[in-house]
């Protein structure tokens, strides 16, 4: 019986060890000093929220919201674009190119604002991810736009964006476009979040499905707390269904980036949260751990 029992606490320890041994990836000792290079600033705007992908003309091409300083920092839900510029080096220095994508206008979901994007090479195609809100049936002029922009969360019109906010998708053969849009958002509030989907973070898994983690807000939460949500999909413009288990639900946590690693046979999530950078893995994509 002890022989028995012995063998058993060995093959436990020794299946745990194999389950984790591929997570030996450490970013915290290999961080270089920061050069002027390494800071892309434009006169007269925030920069925010970059998504850098290699193209096939030797250049790295860095994705990234941009809006004008003189609508607030606020401005980031009424008047956020996103544009695309261009390096030889992943690092910088940076040199804008052109902007992408504005908010479309009264009849369509993206309606306001673009902001937030991430782009994938997948399959032959650039899938450029974004999210956007819009008014509802409302009209709204553009003076209004501003004032809420200047006035922020108090603003009337905020407690109509905010909630109405959703993760979408355009298409490109080519990375410098033309990008074709999806008329509808790629997912709506479910399961382990509630009220918006945004941030989007997406990467293909060794099963060649599509892992899409989003941000909205945490169910039954009095506080003001973001959960993070993985849903999955076939392809990569969905129909994606979101899981149960949330990828984060014990922090509100910030603009997560997302990659399977082939080499450790799992996925990786870095996100920023109030006075850190933390990261999450997971080897299936639905269970993730700190």
């Amino acid at each position: 019986m002890k022989r028995i029992f012995f063998i058993i606490i060995v093959s436990f320890y020794f299946t745990g060890f194999t389950q984790n041994d591929s997570d030996d990836l450490r970013l915290y000792d290999n961080f270089e000093p920061i050069s002027s290079d390494n800071i892309f600033k434009t006169e007269g705007y925030f920069n925010w929220g970059t998504s850098i992908p290699n193209g096939k003309d030797g250049k790295y091409h860095l994705f990234y919201s941009r809006w004008k300083k003189e609508y607030s920092f606020y401005g980031w839900l009424t008047h956020s674009e996103v544009a695309h510029a261009t390096s030889k080096t992943p690092s910088g220095p940076w040199t804008y190119k052109e902007t992408v994508l504005k908010g479309r206008g009264d009849k369509y979901w993206d309606a306001i604002t673009a902001h937030n994007p991430k782009i994938k090479y997948f399959e032959g195609k650039y899938y450029l991810y974004y999210i956007s809100t819009n008014m509802g049936n409302q009209q709204i002029t553009n003076e209004a736009l501003v004032e809420t922009s200047k006035v922020g969360y108090s603003h009337p019109n905020w407690k109509i964006l905010r909630p109405n906010q959703r993760t979408g998708v355009a298409i490109s053969n080519s990375i410098n476009g033309p990008w074709k849009r999806l008329d509808q958002p790629l997912i709506e509030p479910s399961g382990p979040i509630t009220t918006l989907t945004v941030n989007p973070a997406i990467d293909r898994g060794k099963d060649g499905n599509y892992y899409l983690i989003v941000k909205g807000d945490k169910p039954k939460e009095k506080r003001f707390i973001r959960n993070q949500a993985v849903a999955i999909s076939k392809s990569p413009i969905g129909p994606f269904k979101i899981q149960a288990k949330p990828v984060i639900d014990y922090i509100d946590t910030e603009d997560m980036s997302t990659w399977y690693d082939d080499t450790r046979n799992r996925f990786y999530g870095i996100f920023h949260t109030h006075g850190f950078i933390g990261m999450v893995t997971s080897a299936d994509g639905i269970n993730w751990k700190k």
